[in-house]
């Protein structure tokens, strides 16, 4: 490969890099800084509930860390279930989100800045440590749809 041609591939990177950085920016955190823990994409129960970890979750692996907050969430005909609404959290808590929905999609957390791809019909999840306080709006990119606020206290 060519000086030029590595050249022209770092920098169409460094643009994509930055377009997804800056992306969906309306209502994140302006502090800009990044998430805790990397997004992951480990199937969980699709049954929609916001119970604690304990009672929603089977028993973690190695490979899976134990949850201190699950939130599920399922699409299904453009309908959120469980209902748009508020699910408050301590800071500090390690939270997984895990939403199922029935067309292709991606799941976006505003000021962690994380993110899951939501093949339709297989679940998506995000993990990480709510380490920031405040409200922050969880969305779907493609359908625009609000599936709660995140309330970090």
């Amino acid at each position: 490969m060519s000086v030029r041609t590595r050249t022209s591939t770092a920098l169409a990177a460094g643009v994509l890099t930055a377009l997804l950085v800056t992306g969906c920016g309306q209502g994140d955190d302006p502090s800009g800084a990044t998430p805790s823990t990397a997004a992951t994409s480990a199937a969980s129960p699709s049954a929609a509930t916001t119970a604690p970890a304990s009672a929603a979750s089977p028993t973690p692996s190695a490979s899976t860390p134990a949850v201190d907050r699950e939130i599920i969430v399922t699409i299904a005909k453009r309908r959120v279930d469980p209902p748009t609404g508020r699910i408050t959290v301590d800071k500090g808590k390690l939270v997984r989100i895990t939403v199922t929905s029935d067309v292709s999609d991606e799941l976006h957390v505003h000021g962690y800045d994380l993110g899951a791809r939501l093949p339709a019909g297989t679940p998506g999840s995000v993990e990480f440590r709510a380490d920031k306080t405040g409200l922050f709006e969880v969305e779907t990119h493609e359908t625009e749809l609000v599936l709660f606020q995140l309330v970090v206290r």
